[in-house]
């Protein structure tokens, strides 16, 4: 594990870029941002134009060390090049931001009222390629529809048991149980969350290092005391279907709690743009997260 890196993601002043939509959101992604879908006729048309559009996006002068820590991508995107550079070591070399991967392969479908993360297969291999290509950290999401303790627990004991394969391989998991912005008893789900990270980070031996990637919580600094957590690297926050303006001004009030965001800051980006307009659209989206991360 790269000790600057860690120090980095959690001492440093900024958030997380999420550049991480997979197959089954890649050709929304793209179709907001221009690329329609009858562009590209196979899937290596498509990844390759959602490169060109990350690309575009991390070699764009607003996308700086100064406001960026890290950046989430997914495999696909790992195992493509910037400038003959594998994307993970140009992030860091050239950019000071940190690498991160997305490892889960979606999401099961609702029981208890969660979603758990579908089966991981090959995860071990996945986890020695990302070490390989120089990737810090690891990312997982999961969904929590509404307060059932069984169906939370579920989540969260999932997550820990694959964010401990993954510490176990030299890399810092983010462990991302989203509770629906849209559930009628969020704030009781966020209570149910808390308690059962709480006892999971309770358990583990004192040199295991963690993320928390969650919903902005219903009450400004209901997670603080995870913040502070000693197995706690950083805390961030997913938009989570708010606007951005929405979901910056709700996360300037959590002290501590930083942004990982990906359709909020992809938003007003078009591929017809000129550089100019690229890059100050992308710059004042960036400068508007890192401001409301700060706080």
């Amino acid at each position: 594990m790269n000790k600057d890196q860690l120090n980095r993601m959690h001492a440093g002043k900024g958030f997380i870029a999420a550049l991480d939509q997979s197959g089954g959101s890649t050709p929304k992604a793209l179709s907001v941002y221009g690329v329609l879908e009858n562009s590209f006729s196979n899937d290596e048309e498509m990844y390759t134009l959602v490169h060109e559009m990350r690309t575009r996006i991390i070699k764009s002068p607003a996308f700086d060390s100064e406001y960026i820590l890290g950046a989430i991508l997914f495999e696909n995107t790992m195992d493509r090049k910037i400038d003959g550079q594998w994307t993970a070591d140009y992030l860091w070399e050239k950019k000071n931001i940190v690498p991160f991967l997305k490892v889960d392969k979606g999401l099961a479908d609702v029981a208890s009222g969660v979603q758990l993360m579908k089966p991981i297969p090959n995860l071990d291999d996945l986890l020695t390629r990302a070490v390989e290509r120089n990737i810090f950290g690891t990312k997982m999401r999961s969904v929590i529809k509404e307060a059932n303790p069984d169906g939370i627990r579920d989540v969260i004991e999932q997550q820990f048991r694959v964010g401990l394969q993954i510490f176990n391989k030299g890399l810092i998991p983010i462990i991302e149980p989203e509770i629906d912005i849209y559930s009628a008893d969020k704030e009781k789900s966020e209570q149910i969350l808390k308690d059962e990270i709480t006892k999971q980070l309770n358990a583990l031996d004192k040199d295991v290092k963690v993320m928390l990637k969650l919903s902005i919580p219903t009450k400004a600094n209901f997670y603080s005391e995870l913040i502070s957590n000693p197995h706690i690297v950083r805390v961030v926050a997913l938009s989570g279907g708010y606007s951005r303006e929405e979901a910056n001004e709700k996360l300037a009030q959590n002290n501590g709690l930083i942004a990982s965001f990906s359709r909020a800051l992809s938003e007003g980006l078009s591929v017809g743009q000129s550089d100019d307009d690229f890059n100050t659209v992308l710059g004042t989206t960036i400068n508007d997260i890192y401001k409301a991360s700060i706080t």
